[in-house]
């Protein structure tokens, strides 16, 4: 692996692919760092000096790569895009015009790309109104005020700044995808979440010495394996094709595979349940009543509550159920296959394929959901247990880490075979 690497840097292509990627990272990074206008510097590092946030709050801001916690430029990071392309993806199942642009082809997925980036903004305009909201009340950042004396220029001015961040951080992300290497948003989260392990490491030290520290580095490791093991596990389902005729030649008579994943959804049930236990934190800080603050502070914000890991777990599995229905369409697969002359050994054609597809896909998807929730729970039961204040490889980080880096690793190794070098793993 390690030869593998020092030739894709002495490919120029590649090498110019890699710094290209490097530079955005910086520049990502740089701006996690700057404050949005209007914030005290020195209340928020008082306010926040030594503390994991063990709530919504805290599970974004390790999206953000700590932006949020500094009430940076990037503080909102890349999830409003994120959660605009879930939305997007889950309306081209019930709005015929967007499903007619995804079967048009590139030019299709092109404006669906446009629309997604649209809804980002809007839902960027709506986070950060939210986010400025919470600085100045003290909600968001332990009961204090960040931004004292501020009047309504300046958070506007704040409002303005956040979105035009996330649009910024789109855009990085998008340079990435197209002239460096990998996808340019998985590869933005990813190193949010490895920029914010030392100070999570320092976390765990401080409130519970080095024997947890060793602790957590070893169930981190046996969680990675444990990952990657059933990322990579799929169920083939055999498929061949009969042979016919065409003019002179005879084509057909070949067999493949179907390749289902345990996990088909990834890791967007996840990501997508953290969104929508965040909606109970915002709606509770515009109702302006202190009883339904109080009860959703203490059951849907605090991640230590049994309330919180349960629905977190309930809409975890849910949704992967739900992704893999619309993103899965057996009657659609089936179809293909009849019309190319496939079929499944043992299978009729037409709508025995389609059940057939279907029942496989429920039975896997069950594996695959109950995985999820439970690596996308433990960091929180580990917290409301053990008292761990920090826990930097588990759960949601965990999964995007360790798909990003498989999915990575298999584009640069796939351009490395491409020039006839020997690939990572090969």
């Amino acid at each position: 692996m390690l030869s593998a690497f020092v030739t894709a840097v002495r490919i120029p292509d590649l090498r110019r692919k890699l710094l290209f990627t490097l530079a955005m990272i910086v520049a990502y990074r740089v701006g996690a760092w700057i404050p949005v206008p209007g914030v005290d510097v020195e209340i928020l590092r008082n306010a926040t000096a030594g503390t994991a946030a063990a709530n919504i709050v805290g599970i974004i801001n390790v999206f953000a790569g700590g932006a949020l916690q500094q009430m940076a430029v990037f503080a909102l990071g890349i999830m409003p895009y994120i959660t605009a392309s879930i939305i997007l993806q889950l309306l081209v199942v019930v709005i015929p015009r967007l499903e007619e642009l995804k079967r048009e082809g590139e030019q299709g997925r092109r404006k669906i790309t446009q629309y997604t980036r649209y809804a980002a903004v809007a839902l960027a305009l709506v986070q950060s109104s939210t986010l400025v909201t919470l600085a100045r009340n003290g909600a968001a950042f332990n009961g204090v005020d960040v931004m004292p004396g501020a009047g309504t220029a300046t958070v506007i001015v704040a409002v303005i700044t956040l979105t035009a961040g996330t649009a910024v951080v789109m855009w990085l992300g998008e340079l990435i995808t197209a002239r460096g290497v990998g996808n340019g948003m998985s590869l933005l989260i990813y190193v949010s979440i490895i920029s914010q392990f030392p100070s999570q490491l320092q976390i765990v030290r401080v409130s519970n010495g080095w024997q947890w520290v060793a602790g957590v580095l070893l169930m981190g490791a046996f969680l990675t394996v444990a990952v990657v093991f059933v990322e990579m596990g799929q169920r083939r389902i055999k498929v061949e094709y009969a042979r016919r005729q065409v003019g002179r030649r005879t084509v057909g008579g070949q067999a493949t595979y179907i390749p289902l994943k345990v996990n088909q959804s990834g890791v967007i049930p996840v990501i997508f349940a953290s969104s929508l236990l965040y909606l109970p934190a915002l709606g509770a800080s515009v109702s302006g009543s202190l009883a339904v603050q109080d009860w959703v502070d203490a059951n849907l914000s605090d991640a230590t509550s049994p309330v919180f890991i349960l629905v977190f777990a309930v809409l975890t599995i849910f949704f992967a159920y739900f992704y893999s229905a619309i993103t899965f369409n057996p009657t659609e697969i089936a179809d293909n296959l009849q019309r190319y002359g496939g079929f499944i050994p043992g299978i009729r054609p037409g709508r025995q394929t389609a059940e057939f597809l279907d029942k496989v896909l429920t039975r896997i998807t069950l594996p695959g959901s109950l995985y999820l929730a439970a690596v996308a729970v433990l960091p929180f039961v580990l917290l409301a247990v053990a008292n761990i204040q920090a826990f930097p490889l588990g759960g949601v980080s965990l999964l995007i880490m360790v798909g990003v880096a498989l999915q990575t690793a298999q584009q640069v190794e796939s351009q490395l075979l491409q020039r006839n070098y020997e690939g990572f793993i090969s």
